[in-house]
């Protein structure tokens, strides 16, 4: 992109009172952010308010520090940093048949890979898979064996880079990639800009995400994390994938803005069940209800699309003692106290915290907040 383009399209963007609406109706109206800014106020005013067309007379506060270093952020890494627009090749074209698209995509990452995702428009192989920023252990173990899975059949996992469960489906993801893949092992479509990582304990997974995958924004660089663009990227997050995975999340959890915002988009949505005492799996119990696709298996999300099945992972070998043990066999795979538990086994309270000490060592039981014990599948 030129710098006369860029300005134009930085300037537009961030008029005060232009929004994603009011610059797709300025273009509309003159074709290109270039021309648009070639017009007197008065012509302007033929297609917006009087005062967004006088604001458009001048550029916004700190727009020139902001070409300057978006400029300097593009020069710094030219094979791994563009800035997309609509029309352009590299712009995912799928994101082109939402109601709200983004008009400019800061982008970061593998764009050897790149093309082989935005050629396919009206069926990304993308999913997304989100849920809880608090899961229980067995929720990031999933999230990671769903990315995972995801990876390995050729599918990209697109998510939020978000603590949690986000954060453990990237991991799978780029474990789970062939080294010879056509397309991106995952996606991440954050709410700040390009130049800064939120939260900050997932820099590394940026990092491996950007040479492997592909970091999105619509934020311009130097945007912190605001609470009110998390939701709003989520429409991304859909909209760059076939369908939407919800693997753990709460009644009011953000995940559940993703799944109606996909299914808003005509886009399939499942969720992973859980047990019914957990507040993680609420969340994924009301979409169930509302129509939502259970999944246990990453084939239950396949079969939906009639892709092939997935990979399956060569399994853990259990302990030795795993099938046979007591203690596993009472605590079953919901939460459990300890003397819920010692009622169940009969065994006395000492002996059976040593027992669950050596299982949660073998990593077959977590122990959870509330002095709650749960057992992991480990297969």
């Amino acid at each position: 992109m030129e710098r006369s383009e860029l300005d134009a399209w930085l300037r537009l963007l961030g008029t005060p009172g232009v929004g994603n609406a009011t610059a797709r109706r300025l273009l509309r109206a003159f074709g290109t952010p270039e021309a648009v800014f070639a017009r007197d106020e008065a012509v302007l005013a033929q297609a917006v308010p009087a005062g967004v067309a006088q604001a458009l007379r001048q550029p916004p506060p700190g727009h020139a520090a902001l070409l300057e270093a978006t400029l300097a952020w593009l020069q710094e890494a030219p094979q791994q940093r563009r800035l997309l627009a609509p029309g352009q090749p590299d712009y995912p074209a799928a994101l082109l048949r939402m109601e709200d698209p983004p008009l400019l995509l800061h982008a970061m990452g593998d764009f050897a890979r790149w093309p082989a995702f935005v050629a396919r428009p009206e069926a990304p192989p993308g999913l997304a898979i989100v849920g809880s920023r608090q899961p229980t252990p067995q929720g990031l173990a999933h999230a990671r064996q769903f990315g995972q899975g995801c990876a390995a059949a050729g599918w990209t996992v697109v998510s939020g880079l978000a603590l949690g469960v986000d954060g453990a489906a990237h991991e799978g993801a780029l474990a789970g990639m062939p080294a010879d893949s056509p397309q991106p092992a995952t996606i991440a479509v954050v709410g700040t800009g390009l130049d800064r990582v939120y939260p900050k304990a997932h820099r590394a997974l940026a990092h491996a995400i950007a040479a492997h995958g592909m970091l999105l924004s619509e934020y311009p660089l130097g945007t912190p994390p605001l609470a009110e663009n998390f939701p709003r990227r989520n429409r991304l997050i859909a909209g760059l994938s076939r369908g939407t995975l919800v693997v753990e999340a709460a009644l009011r959890s953000g995940s559940l803005i993703t799944a109606r915002l996909a299914a808003e988009q005509g886009k399939e949505v499942f969720a992973v069940p859980g047990s019914i005492h957990a507040p993680q799996s609420q969340g994924c119990h009301a979409l169930i209800q509302q129509g939502a696709k259970l999944v246990t298996c990453l084939e239950d999300v396949f079969e939906e699309f009639g892709a092939p099945p997935a990979p399956r992972p060569v399994p853990a070998e259990e302990a030795p003692a795993a099938a046979e043990d007591a203690v596993l066999a009472q605590l079953g795979f919901d939460p459990i106290g300890l003397d819920a538990l010692v009622a169940r086994t009969g065994l006395p309270a000492p002996r059976l915290q040593a027992r669950l000490l050596e299982l949660e060592l073998q990593g077959q039981v977590a122990r959870l907040p509330g002095a709650l014990f749960q057992r992991l599948v480990t297969g």
